[in-house]
C-alpha cells in the first residue's frame, strides 16, 4: 500500500529519508550495534546529536551570538508556564493577543504571575482573523503572541512591531519562512508540526532577557538552569531529539528556509485558488489572514460529505477533518508535505466540484 497523502494536523507528516533513517536507528544507532532508544543521553554519539541538533536551528535561522538555543520536554503548554515564570517581573505586567485556543491557553497562565492585559482579539468572529492596529504598550515586561493558530487556520503575514520584548509561540509554522529573530526575545515551538515527532518543545531565548523577574525560579522551570545544562539538566527526549535534527539536516540540505519557503508558498498558493474558484467549498478565515499552514474550509452543502468522504479515501488522502470547534475540514501543509499531495487534493476538489456545482 502505497503511503497516504498525510495532512495532519499534528504530529504532522516527516519527510521520508527521515522517517528511513529515524527507523535505522531505532534498531542500530551510528554503528553501535545498539537502538537510539537504549544508548546513555550522556554519551559522545548524542551528545555529538544534540549539539548539532542546536546548531542547527542558529545555521537556518541566521541566529546572531547573544542567543541561546534549547531542547525541552512539556511541548508548548508547558512554555505557557515557563514564559511568565522566567519573564514577567514580580508586580510585572504582560500584554498578550488571543488569537485562538493556544494564545486563551497561554493567558490564563500568565495570569497566575502577574497583571496579563489581552490587547488584541479576534474572537468575536470565532478567531477567523488576526487582529490589526492595536497598539503595545511600553510599560510591559513582554508581548506574547500566536505566529500560526492550527485550528482556525489563521497566520500573521507580518509580525507586528513592538518597544517591548516580544514573545511567540511558532509551533505549527517554524521553519516554514524567512523571518529576522532578532526582532524577538523568545521563541518557542512545539517539534511535532514542522521539526520532529511530538516529545521536544525548541526554545530560543536572547540571554539578556533572563534572570530578572525578582523571584525564585524551580530549576526544572529555569530557562538559565536548562542553557547552562545545555539542554541536559535532565535525561532529554532522545528520540524526538534525534529526529528533529535529522529532520533540519534534510531542510539544511535542500537549501533551508527560503527554499522550503517557496515551495510553500507554491502549496497555499495552488489549494487557496481552488478554494475560491470551487463552488461547494468555502473558506472559514478571512482572506487576507490566512494560514499557509493549516486551510480551514467546508462545504456549502454539509449533506455531501460522505460523498467527498468516499473521494478522499479513494485517492488516499488521510487527516483533513477539521477540529470540532470549526468543522469540515483542514488540510495541513507542513514542510514535509510533498506539493504533489497538494494536487491531488485539489484534484478531487476539482473533480468533487464538477459533480456537485
Amino acid at each position: 500500500m502505497s503511503k497516504p497523502h498525510n495532512f495532519s494536523a499534528g504530529p504532522g507528516i516527516l519527510p521520508e529519508e527521515v522517517l528511513t533513517q529515524a527507523a535505522a536507528a531505532v534498531l542500530n544507532y551510528n554503528n553501535s550495534g545498539l537502538s537510539i532508544l537504549e544508548v546513555s543521553h550522556r554519551g559522545k554519539d548524542f551528545v555529538a546529536d544534540m549539539d548539532k541538533a542546536t546548531q542547527l536551528v542558529k545555521d537556518l535561522l541566521n541566529i546572531p551570538a547573544g542567543y541561546s538555543v534549547i531542547y525541552l520536554q512539556g511541548g508548548a503548554s508547558l512554555q505557557f508556564t515557563m514564559v511568565p515564570y522566567n519573564l514577567m517581573k514580580v508586580g510585572g505586567k504582560a500584554a498578550y493577543a488571543n488569537t485562538g485556543v493556544w494564545a486563551s491557553k497561554a493567558q490564563k497562565e500568565a495570569k497566575l504571575f502577574g497583571e496579563m492585559i489581552e490587547i488584541a482579539s479576534s474572537k468575536d468572529k470565532n478567531f477567523s482573523y488576526i487582529p490589526k492596529g492595536y497598539e503595545i504598550p511600553t510599560d510591559l515586561d513582554y508581548f506574547h503572541f500566536t505566529s500560526n493558530n492550527t485550528i482556525y487556520g489563521t497566520q500573521y503575514r507580518n509580525f507586528p512591531e513592538s518597544k517591548v520584548p516580544v514573545v511567540c509561540d511558532m509551533s505549527s509554522d517554524i521553519f516554514s519562512r524567512w523571518f529576522d529573530v532578532t526582532k524577538f526575545d523568545l521563541i518557542y515551538a512545539g517539534a511535532q508540526k514542522n521539526m520532529g515527532p511530538a516529545g521536544t518543545t525548541m526554545v530560543i531565548v536572547k540571554d539578556e532577557f533572563l534572570g530578572k523577574s525578582g523571584r525564585q525560579i524551580p530549576s526544572m522551570l529555569d530557562y538559565k538552569i536548562h542553557i547552562e545544562g545545555e539542554s541536559m539538566y535532565n535525561t532529554p527526549a532522545v528520540y524526538p531529539v534525534y529526529v528533529s535534527m535529522l529532520t533540519l539536516q534534510w531542510l539544511k540540505d535542500h537549501g533551508g528556509v527560503k527554499w522550503i519557503e517557496e515551495i510553500n508558498r507554491q502549496k497555499q498558493e495552488l489549494f487557496y485558488t481552488e478554494l475560491d474558484n470551487n463552488p461547494a467549498f468555502i473558506g472559514t478565515a478571512s482572506k487576507e489572514d490566512r494560514s499557509w499552514m493549516n486551510a480551514c474550509f467546508l462545504l456549502k452543502d454539509e449533506s455531501l460529505d460522505a460523498e467527498f468522504s468516499k473521494l478522499l479515501k479513494e485517492a488516499n488522502i488521510s487527516g483533513l477533518k477539521g477540529h470540532r470547534s470549526v468543522g469540515g475540514y483542514r488540510a495541513s501543509m507542513y514542510n514535509a508535505l510533498p506539493l504533489e499531495s497538494v494536487k491531488v487534493l485539489v484534484d478531487v476538489m476539482k473533480e468533487f466540484g464538477r459533480k456537485v456545482g
